[in-house]
């Protein structure tokens, strides 16, 4: 018998990226943890724990379960999931002409098994954005809740002239990395 999968995740970009490889999951159940870096923790490092701590906090028996984090980041800075016009203004202008990093984990937790991780780097390269773009962007309302303030698959691709490594990470969900963990889970 198959184990049945589970999203850890109430994204509908990570369910969408999902079935774009022919998946999906039998449960979405959102993991609630605190996603404050913790002092000194890297962009990096940050992405990993917070995907394991959302695997690892589903309770779902018998199900193999998918966890998964995204995180912008300029240097060591990392960026905030916009929550507010003003949030997402100050990321569009620190993003505005300069190449950031967005780190997205996923962990993957089989029954009995022990939780396992990939990360994705992809370098993301934004143009000059002018007042302007930057108000019309803030106007779409595309921005709220997501890392960095901007949706890649929206309309802030268009600010984007370079993206070196996975689309699907910064999507949410780095999908090469997810089937490659699935598959070692069966």
């Amino acid at each position: 018998m198959k184990p049945r999968l589970v999203l850890a995740s109430a994204s509908p970009r990570r369910l969408t990226l999902l079935a774009q490889i022919g998946l999906e999951p039998d449960e979405v159940i959102a993991a609630d943890i605190d996603e404050t870096p913790l002092k000194g923790e890297t962009p990096r490092l940050l992405a990993l724990r917070l995907a394991t701590a959302k695997a690892e906090s589903v309770h779902a028996e018998d199900a193999i379960v998918i966890g998964a984090d995204t995180v912008v980041a300029v240097g060591r800075r990392v960026l905030p999931k916009a929550e507010s016009e003003d949030e997402a203004r100050a990321c569009l202008a620190l993003l505005s002409g300069r190449t950031h990093r967005v780190y997205t984990g996923v962990a993957v937790r089989a029954p009995g098994g022990p939780t396992r991780t990939r990360l994705a780097e992809t370098r993301v390269s934004f143009k000059r954005l002018s007042a302007a773009e930057i108000d019309a962007y803030i106007a779409s309302g595309e921005w709220h809740g997501k890392a960095g303030g901007y949706a890649v698959q929206g309309h802030a691709a268009r600010f984007i002239s370079t993206i070196i490594g996975s689309y699907s990470a910064v999507v949410g969900l780095p999908l090469y990395e997810t089937a490659n963990l699935l598959e070692g889970a069966q």
